[in-house]
């Protein structure tokens, strides 16, 4: 084996080219390079945790529509969309052991409310385009052949509106006082989710492993933890309808009714997509072709722009314009707020759609869509 420092994850050996601890900036970069040290397998034994960057100094806003008033180290998200906020101090900071922990719930505090889950796409969009990365790739590497982008998404709606969050201190020592913080937080908060992670360093001159360690994680915590989290699961017609109608909405029911009722009288492809407690439905309009719109149980009409945009005639601005400005005509459609056509995802509410007009507007423009998208 060559000398330097090696990072040990799950069996693995990954050799580093320089130490994290020679300055805090550079264990910041280690980490957004090797994001394994944040030791998933230990935080879920039965799930190990993944993660997706979204970006390094990520600005939290004090006020709504307001300026960066922090900057948080990292913000991750794991593969059940739960945002994790990671702060990175070397031990030698004094800062590590009180002024750290109150910095956080500030950032805790504020980032759940004062975030939306589009500005969190968006800046992942702008992360992975900084990186030269292609964020679609990125994002289907990240969940895999089996998950849906958009049920992810919709999973980080959620969860930071439940306030389920993670919130991680990372350093190569974590003090005792720290931990007894860490744990009495972790123990105290539910849904969220509090913990360190101590990065330690082995070995000689020649040789030098990383070995990660979760701290926080009390047997009385995870036991009431374990017990919030819904599995996830398949959707299809029959669970999809029967949430529709918990929703006690006639209204909406009979607006994702027709939409159903319109995609299977079109010849688009349907699927069904997972999630713990959002129940979905995907158009796409071959079978060949990925989704291009999504209807969520709740009353939500979601576009993928980002892919919808690939598509011809869509990869020219000004469909992309035309559809848009279609979508717009149609009476009482509203689109959520900071929903653009271009980010990711673009979000519209059916819940106000006009009863009669409304709907019939809007299934002209959908079809319209698919015959665009059919032309080609």
């Amino acid at each position: 084996m060559s000398s330097g420092i090696f990072l040990i994850r799950n069996d693995e050996l990954t050799e580093l080219s320089v130490s994290p601890f020679e300055s805090e900036d550079i264990f910041q970069k280690l980490l957004s390079k090797h994001p394994s040290l944040i030791a998933g397998d230990q935080i879920d034994s039965d799930r190990p945790r993944r993660w997706l960057l979204i970006r390094r100094e990520m600005g939290v806003p004090g006020e709504e529509d307001g300026a960066d008033r922090w900057s948080l180290d990292h913000l991750f998200l794991d593969q059940d969309g739960v945002p994790t906020l990671v702060e990175v101090k070397r031990s030698t900071d004094t800062r590590l052991r009180r002024e750290v922990v109150g910095q956080m719930l500030d950032y805790a505090a504020n980032a759940t409310v004062y975030w939306p889950a589009e500005t969190i796409q968006s800046q992942f969009r702008l992360r992975c385009e900084h990186d030269e990365l292609d964020a679609d790739e990125v994002l289907a590497d990240f969940l895999g052949e089996d998950a849906e982008p958009q049920s992810f998404w919709a999973s980080v709606k959620t969860n930071l509106q439940a306030g389920k969050i993670r919130m991680l201190f990372i350093a190569d020592e974590v003090p005792k006082e720290l931990r007894r913080i860490v744990e009495f937080l972790n123990a105290q908060m539910d849904p969220a989710e509090v913990l360190a992670v101590e990065i330690r360093r082995y070995g000689g001159a020649e040789q030098e492993m990383l070995v990660s360690r979760v701290i926080g994680q009390t047997a009385e915590a995870e036991l009431k933890k374990a017990g919030n989290r819904p599995p996830s699961r398949k959707w299809d017609e029959a669970s999809f309808f029967a949430a529709v109608d918990a929703e006690d909405d006639d209204q909406l029911k009979q607006t994702i009714s027709a939409i159903y009722k319109w995609a299977k009288g079109s010849g688009s492809r349907i699927s069904w997509g997972r999630g713990a407690k959002t129940g979905t439905f995907r158009i796409s309009a071959q079978s060949e072709q990925p989704n291009i719109f999504y209807v969520f149980h709740t009353g939500t009409l979601e576009f993928n722009s980002a892919t919808l945009r690939k598509l011809p005639p869509f990869d020219r601005p000004d469909a992309v314009k035309e559809l848009a400005t279609r979508l717009e005509s149609v009476g009482h459609l509203s689109k959520s707020k900071q929903s653009s056509w271009d980010h990711t995802w673009v979000a519209y509410q059916l819940q106000d759609l006009e009863e009669n007009a409304g709907l019939k507007q809007l299934l002209s423009v959908l079809d319209w869509l698919v015959k665009q998208l059919n032309k080609e």
